[in-house]
């Protein structure tokens, strides 16, 4: 059993055209997810499996969809109880705990807003969410460093009320699995004030920029329905299937691929709770617990490939997806030679369900994001809203003039400038840039900002240059990505010195050890080049994009 048929205008195994024709969503009057899919497959087939973690030390947790329900139902009495109601925001840093599936779902149902974070923050880096989003409570496990980083960030973070903890008691904090016995698993439906409705704020992801901090992006009680399409049509997930997406639950690429859309669709989420990636130990869980879908960064189709995958039995495995930045072609074969699966790529953003993709039935061509998504009104434009003919680069936009399409946000929390935009009212602007190609397959071509895409993180310049111009032998500097085979993209930083100080090798390390001091590691520049002067426009804007491209340039033979 699957929910599909109760959301949506369109059945299974429809060619492309007639998907992207004819499909709709049909929105409740008050969607929640909470209610109107867990709760639906708590009563329907309460056995119907939900969940199923593992993780390093050879621990196990299988969850059906009563079990969810229940443990969401008393885990949204703790929060009760422990002041949480509609509209607070509880920021979540659970890395691949099974937790945070209990804990989103409550949340869901008591309408306060989740906000899912990495556990690699750093104090000053929860500090400013605490502050930007007035964070009412934080629930963490502890990976042994992130409680004692919350801790220091509370000297200066106010709003934040409650500390709770799922790894066992810790001075200050609430040991949630302590308490949480003591709560029944009986949680009606909200009525009057108390209720959901569908355009009501229900998660939030913090996402990098380079004009400023990180943004605010904030989504409504409609998102879920936005990820039938990611899951279903992108994915490929199938009833009582089983599927893994490698994302840690701080990012929006888990929301993508662990909960919403595959639980509508009525495959179960494999939930692999690892401290570090490992392609043996990778491998052999996925044959041991018969993973039928997989979705990953490119990054790591380029680890897979250099292991020998004939010794594992991977007959399970049907399908093969790839989003957050282009597919290499020579991955692409390599990983087809060894397994017999072509890996079919997407395109989406923190904002957004999946905007474009390679799906079931169409020819895959390497390193193009494939085609719009159903639901989505894309168009690549020039600057004066013509679309682009073939081969000509363009902005990608959504067009909204029949309305949002499910999965798109409400807009930037608390920033209604950058909200304004990018949403004008009859497009959102993604941001990014693309071009067509003669069969209308999209191929990216880069960020129309200066964004870092670096093993799958996004990385804002200003961030990082942010930290590094508080060094005293840093007078100016610009952040940029280098092209990079095994990443993407590698952090650089081009630095003119302070007067006084010499470029040498011990600089460029204690610049990189104050950087990792002071921001979540992947940020800290791999590359340091120090120069006389950075290239700057007539008005004194510094011209990153002229640094990317002699970087980034071919290398004569």
């Amino acid at each position: 059993m699957n929910l599909i048929d109760r959301f949506i205008t369109t059945g299974e195994n429809v060619p492309y055209d007639e998907l992207k024709r004819d499909f709709r969503v049909i929105t409740p009057e008050n969607f929640n997810f909470a209610y109107d899919v867990v709760d639906v497959y708590a009563t329907e087939c309460p056995d119907k499996k939900a969940l199923v973690w593992c993780d390093d030390n050879g621990e196990e947790k299988i969850f059906n969809f009563k079990e969810i329900s229940d443990y969401s139902k008393k885990a949204a009495r703790f929060f009760i109880s422990h002041g949480i109601k509609k509209g607070d925001r509880v920021m979540l840093f659970l890395r691949r705990r099974y937790e945070f599936w209990w804990i989103s779902v409550a949340l869901h149902r008591i309408g306060a807003i989740a906000i899912p974070a990495t556990t690699q923050l750093l104090a000053p880096d929860i500090e400013y969410r605490n502050n930007a989003a007035d964070i009412k409570m934080i629930v963490a496990m502890d990976d042994k460093r992130i409680q004692k980083q919350v801790d220091i960030a509370m000297i200066r973070s106010p709003s934040v009320e409650t500390l709770v903890s799922v790894s066992g008691p810790r001075e200050g904090w609430i040991d949630f699995h302590k308490e949480l016995p003591l709560y029944d698993a009986d949680f009606p439906r909200p009525k009057g004030d108390a209720a959901t409705h569908n355009d009501d704020p229900m998660l939030l992801y913090f996402t990098s920029g380079t004009s400023g901090y990180p943004k605010m992006v904030l989504h409504n009680f409609l998102y879920p329905l936005g990820h039938i399409v990611t899951a279903k049509y992108w994915q490929n997930v199938t009833d009582d299937g089983l599927h893994l997406s490698l994302a840690e639950t701080g990012w929006a690429k888990a929301v993508w691929g662990k909960i919403y859309g595959q639980w509508i669709a009525g495959t179960a989420i494999f939930v692999y709770d690892m401290a570090g990636f490992t392609p043996d130990l990778f491998f052999r869980k996925l044959v041991k617990y018969g993973v039928t879908t997989f979705c990953a960064p490119p990054t790591v189709y380029r680890f897979l490939i250099r292991q020998d995958l004939s010794k594992y039995k991977l007959e399970h495995l049907r399908y093969c997806v790839t989003a957050g930045e282009a597919m290499n072609a020579e991955v692409f074969r390599i990983f087809q030679e060894k397994t017999g699966l072509e890996i079919h790529e997407g395109y989406g953003q923190t904002e957004t369900a999946i905007i474009a993709g390679t799906f079931p039935g169409m020819k895959v061509k390497p390193g193009s994001m494939g085609k719009p998504a159903p639901g989505y009104d894309v168009e690549i434009q020039d600057d004066d809203g013509e679309r682009c003919p073939p081969g000509q680069t363009g902005r990608i936009v959504i067009h909204l003039e029949k309305g949002n399409p499910a999965g798109l946000f409400r807009g930037y929390y608390r920033n209604d400038e950058q909200t304004l935009k990018a949403l004008s009212g009859t497009t959102y602007d993604t941001g990014d840039t693309a071009y067509y190609d003669e069969d209308g397959y999209i191929w990216f071509v880069g960020r129309s900002d200066d964004i870092i895409k670096s093993s799958g993180y996004r990385i804002s310049p200003f961030e990082v240059e942010s930290v590094l111009q508080e060094h005293p032998a840093v007078l100016e500097c610009a952040v940029t990505g280098v092209d990079d085979e095994s990443r993407g993209q590698m952090v650089k930083a081009t630095i003119v010195l302070t007067e006084g100080y010499s470029p040498s090798k011990e600089l460029e390390v204690e610049i990189k050890t104050y950087v990792t001091e002071h921001l979540a590691i992947y940020k800290t520049p791999r590359l340091i080049e120090f120069v006389a002067e950075l290239p700057k426009t007539t008005s004194g804007k510094i011209r990153r994009v002229e640094i990317r491209d002699q970087d980034n340039k071919p290398q004569k033979k």
